[in-house]
């Protein structure tokens, strides 16, 4: 088991260690069957801080050995966790919900320095993270046997939902809480046991995560977490029959790998992957408010966000004024390193700010015009500037793939018909946005997206009681609401003859 003072010899004691409250909270090593795990031979891999690439600290690089033994700690606890009755289950998760609130701080400054998110930010996803945990908690409470009206002589027939099993969550860098808690409180809602696999450019926070949970008294081998190199720790749940399902959020490339690995053994997928959101701007719309919510929903996270607008619409009678307002505001936002709580915070790595340059020039290249932006930002090697381009052909990469980043694309429309065919041109179907006040194309565009969700006149729609999920290639089932919970269950036919 780890030792604090083991933590305070690191140089974690001079940067993130100093600013806890709750210092327990850092934990480097990972988490199985209720006990602290260093790797078999003590590789470890370091975390920086994206925003000036200073050392962060090193995590344990568990091992494939280590990987399945996590799995039989879940494996062990699941028929114990299982059978416990609901309410028990939910106190539990409540426990845990009240801790995360109560570290809320600690666990937002963990969270910035290790992604780079916005300070501000990182305090909002922690609410987010601790709200799934809470509405879980009393969803546990709400599958009901369901009886059916029979058609067969003297047979009474019930429908139950049984829990899956041991689920596997695989979890990304931009949201490092509130990717573990929308699956692994539905999960353990359910009954079902998980091993979770974090980023590894942002495992503090997942570690923080189970250092909790611990404190609230989940029993041992009912949540483990697992760092290390995703081949090495995936590839083995992938192949081992007792993982019944496997919930993932991050790109759609892996998500196909993913599915091509879990069809040996017919595992349950819950993918939420890639998002190419269009947001669309009528001319009837209010043009203040939806320049305002156009860079909500394009700069959030820094446009590290798959809800990110990524393809910006705008019908040619407002182009222009939209252009020049957008831009404006655009100019306008603050960057720098997330603990000082900017706009737009460092991108995650090299990797990312090389896409935003290569987009930026293939529009450029492509007939498009720059607006404001374009370049690296002088705060440091990792961040880009805000950058609005207008007039970008479809044929441009920007409108193609995901730019996860801080790069805004903009093209005129001319009819409803038209701006509708080019939305929905796409492998991707996540998350539309629509700006308009006329009820019926309202309703019009609504049924016609091909697109998960749908955000009309607003940016923010998410949250615990809603069905999140995508079209497409943008994922399969639904994480939150009753949906979430369901996603963790099989259906159990019973039939029972009292003749």
């Amino acid at each position: 088991m780890q030792s604090l003072s083991a933590i305070e010899n690191t140089p974690l004691a001079g940067s993130v260690f100093s600013q806890l409250e709750n210092r327990h909270l850092l934990r480097s090593f990972g988490y199985a069957d209720g006990r602290w795990l260093d790797a078999e031979d003590g590789t470890t891999f370091p975390v920086t801080d994206p925003a000036d690439g200073s050392w962060l600290g090193d995590v344990s690089k568990l091992s494939g050995a280590q990987a399945r033994a996590a799995v039989d700690s879940a494996n062990r606890a699941f028929g114990p966790w299982s059978a416990l009755l609901p309410q028990d289950r939910a106190r539990h998760l409540k426990a845990w919900h009240d801790l995360i609130l109560a570290n809320r701080e600690d666990l937002a400054r963990l969270m910035t320095r290790e992604q780079g998110k916005p300070l501000s930010e990182a305090r909002g996803e922690i609410d987010y993270a601790a709200s799934f945990i809470e509405f879980y908690a009393e969803e546990a409470k709400r599958p009901n046997i369901e009886s059916i009206t029979s058609h067969l002589a003297d047979a009474e027939m019930e429908v139950w939902r049984e829990p899956v099993g041991v689920s596997a969550l695989i979890t990304p860098w931009n949201f490092p809480c509130a990717m573990i808690t929308r699956k692994a409180a539905a999960a353990l809602a359910a009954g079902c046991t998980v091993v979770v696999h974090p980023s590894q450019e942002a495992p503090f926070s997942a570690l923080a995560l189970a250092e909790l949970a611990d404190k609230a008294g989940l029993p041992a081998g009912i949540f483990n977490v697992v760092p290390g190199h995703a081949p090495e720790i995936v590839g083995p749940w992938m192949e081992d029959p007792r993982v019944r399902a496997v919930s993932f959020t991050g790109s759609t490339e892996i998500g196909r790998l993913l599915v091509r690995q879990g069809a040996h053994t017919i595992k349950r997928m819950i993918l939420e992957l890639g998002g190419h959101a269009p947001l669309i701007v009528f001319a009837d719309s209010d043009l203040d408010h939806a320049v305002e919510q156009a860079i909500a929903a394009k700069f959030a996270t820094s446009g590290q966000d798959c809800l990110g607008a990524n393809r910006i619409y705008v019908q040619r009678e407002i182009h222009d004024a939209f252009c020049k307002a957008f831009a404006e505001k655009t100019a306008a936002l603050s960057v720098g390193a997330g603990m000082d709580d900017p706009d737009i915070g460092p991108l995650m790595h090299e990797r990312a700010v090389q896409k935003q340059e290569q987009h930026v020039k293939d529009a450029l290249d492509k007939g498009a015009v720059l607006l404001t932006g374009g370049a690296r930002h002088e705060a440091g090697p990792l961040f880009f500037q805000p950058t609005v381009l207008s007039n970008v052909p479809d044929d441009a990469l920007i409108f193609s793939e995901e730019t996860f980043g801080p790069v805004a694309a903009i093209a005129a429309f001319d009819t409803e018909e038209e701006v509708l065919a080019r939305a929905n041109n796409t492998e991707y179907g996540l998350i539309a946005y629509v700006h308009t006040t006329d009820p019926r194309r309202i309703y019009r565009m609504s049924r016609a997206l091909q697109y998960g969700m749908v955000a009309v006149n607003r940016t923010k729609v998410t949250g615990c009681p809603i069905p999140f999920g995508g079209m497409k290639q943008s994922g399969l089932g639904r994480e939150g609401a009753r949906y979430g919970l369901e996603a963790f269950t099989e259906i159990k036919y019973v039939c029972r003859d009292w003749s």
